[in-house]
């Protein structure tokens, strides 16, 4: 039985990756700071719904706490890791940016450092689709340059990606990074814009809508992302020299220095901000009230993924339409809530 050290176990898409995993017989041990950026006891829930597996161990620890997660990964002697865990959100890193710093940067080098001593099969580390930062030619493929994050926090998640590749290239550590694209579902986190827009209609309130609706998103519902992640554990990127160069995949990011691919994961599809209000408004059966304003600073009016290069590595490709998960989602809300 393969064990999964799988960080960020109590966030949203941790949750729904541990509780896919431990579906498909995986041994998953969770590491979660259980921070308090937004509701605590929607991340107990979380590890309360995980626990009632055995296969499931988890350990409260910051990413920081060296000492702390150096032991679990002795204890446990992990065979993959996926770090998802990190300080998010990209309007909050204008507010905090130290968090990101000690989180982002400080944390992904301890994973870093314990996958390394352990040798682990595969090192699979989160990025964002924020990382593409200003670039405008859509839709985003990885073989793009990214030198113009918006954000801080898109700053720290490409140092991560330059942080991996050196790891892979000193130590040859099989690492994949992905990008994950909007993302939403049950259990998402409250301040991500669907929790917000559904929690705001079912109290009669305004929803604030950016840029004055002109924005679009590839939404990618969180079931389609987490399988995503579980196909990519398999597909460990080939040293230098065990590499078949008549193998090659077509737009392949696999680094010609270092056992190292960036992945993108989304639904290689662009959404209309107003269309997916819309598709809220028709699940609710209510016109929402809407506040319109400016762009965001930091903000991006569209992001869009080539998700080819993921098809090719897992016969996979994300295609939930957003009907259908907001849909779920508003069911889960209903349902968790009481309303």
């Amino acid at each position: 039985m393969k064990k999964v050290l799988v960080t960020g176990t109590a966030g949203f898409i941790g949750f729904h990756l541990a509780k896919l995993l431990l579906k498909e017989g995986f041994e998953v041990i969770g590491y979660d700071g259980m921070t308090d950026y937004y509701d605590v006891s929607i991340k107990e829930r979380r590890h309360e719904i995980l626990s009632q597996s055995d296969r499931f161990r988890c350990k409260v620890g910051m990413l920081e706490d060296f000492e702390t997660l150096s032991a679990l990964c002795d204890e446990t002697q992990p065979d993959v890791i996926v770090h998802l865990a990190a300080q998010a959100g990209v309007r909050y890193s204008l507010e905090n940016p130290r968090a990101y710093t000690d989180s982002n940067l400080v944390g992904t080098f301890n994973i870093l450092e314990c996958a390394r001593r352990l040798k682990v099969e595969h090192l699979l580390m989160a990025s964002t689709s924020s990382v593409y930062g200003a670039n405008t030619d859509m839709p985003f493929h990885e073989n793009q340059a990214c030198d113009t994050p918006l954000t801080y926090y898109a700053a720290t998640k490409k140092a991560n990606e330059s942080m991996g590749h050196s790891y892979a290239h000193i130590y040859d550590l099989p690492v994949t990074m992905f990008r994950f694209f909007t993302v939403y579902g049950p259990y998402g986190r409250p301040d991500l814009a669907l929790f917000k827009f559904v929690r705001a209609a079912l109290n009669g309130e305004a929803i604030d809508v950016y840029n004055h609706g002109n924005m679009a998103r590839d939404f990618t519902y969180v079931d389609d992302l987490v399988y995503g992640i579980r196909k990519l554990i398999d597909a460990v990127p080939a040293q230098a020299e065990g590499r078949d160069a008549a193998a090659a995949l077509p737009n392949d990011s696999l680094s010609p220095a270092a056992p190292y691919r960036v992945v993108n994961i989304g639904n290689s599809d662009k959404v209309k901000l107003m269309d997916f209000i819309l598709e809220i408004e028709k699940k609710l059966g209510m016109e929402i009230k809407k506040n319109m304003l400016p762009m965001q600073l930091g903000d991006v009016p569209a992001t869009w993924a080539d998700a080819g290069l993921l098809q090719n590595l897992t016969d996979f490709r994300p295609n939930t339409p957003v009907s259908e998960g907001i849909s779920a989602f508003v069911d889960w809300y209903r349902e968790y809530y009481g309303v």
